[in-house]
């Protein structure tokens, strides 16, 4: 079994080309040919999924994403992978209109994040995202239906998490460690066991930063998915 996988990517650009590393350091692969074979469609075009949610006005991005999820299906990929967490809310609503499978990054994520709490004991999980993904509620259903609960950051801590996403990686900037400080110590001062970087500008920052074991990247979780749907196999520890 070699099933080819569809990438949509572009939101943004330096997270699409981390899922790429990621994928390809975490397959087993002694050659070229035992990897994983891709399709990544960078869509940097892609409206702001945020402010879409944000104003209501979705559909544009809505028909974007399926126009971009069906050309990787008629390329004859297996099923699809999204690097965006908020770009989610919009892979719901095209899913049924695709005949390949979108390997869900939130549900995935939220099912291994019940598995580490069953071991830990501690439930409650903070998510770390754009104010559309919270929003939407995505994290937070996904969670809760696994018996997880989810903790969000209050209006000055989801001011830095923006901060974070939009003043610092998507503006090609280093991260700010003073704010980042700030997001950690309300999330431990609450009593999470877990914090989800559920922005895959976050899962850039967590890739080139230390930021400890507390911190889970779904974008991970995800390219571990899509390494065994292909029917490759994932490096141990990985």
């Amino acid at each position: 079994m070699n099933r080819k996988i569809g990438v949509i990517g572009g939101m943004g650009p330096m997270a699409s080309q981390l899922f790429y590393k990621m994928v390809t350091e975490k397959t087993v692969a002694d050659r070229d040919q035992d990897h994983v074979p891709m399709m990544i469609l960078s869509d940097p075009q892609m409206p702001d999924r945020t402010q879409a949610i944000l104003s209501g006005k979705t559909d544009e991005v809505t028909a974007r994403l399926l126009e971009d999820a069906r050309t990787l299906e008629n390329c004859g990929c297996d099923a699809i992978a999204i690097t965006c967490n908020t770009a989610h809310y919009f892979a719901d609503k095209i899913a049924d209109e695709l005949h390949i499978p979108i390997i869900h990054m939130i549900r995935e994520t939220a099912g291994e994040t019940a598995e580490e709490a069953t071991a830990t004991g501690n439930r409650r999980v903070a998510i770390l995202a754009t104010d559309g993904t919270i929003r939407t509620g995505l994290y937070q259903k996904a969670l809760e239906a696994q018996g997880l609960e989810p903790f969000v950051p209050g209006s000055e801590g989801q001011a830095l998490v923006m901060h974070e996403i939009y003043d610092c990686v998507k503006a090609g900037l280093p991260y700010d460690r003073e704010a980042w400080a700030d997001i950690h110590r309300e999330l431990t001062g609450h009593g999470c066991g877990r914090a989800l970087l559920a922005c895959t500008e976050l899962s850039v920052i967590g890739s080139d930063n230390d930021l400890g074991d507390m911190y889970k990247d779904p974008l991970e979780v995800l390219a571990r998915r899509v390494i065994e749907f292909s029917g490759h196999k994932v490096k141990p520890g990985r």
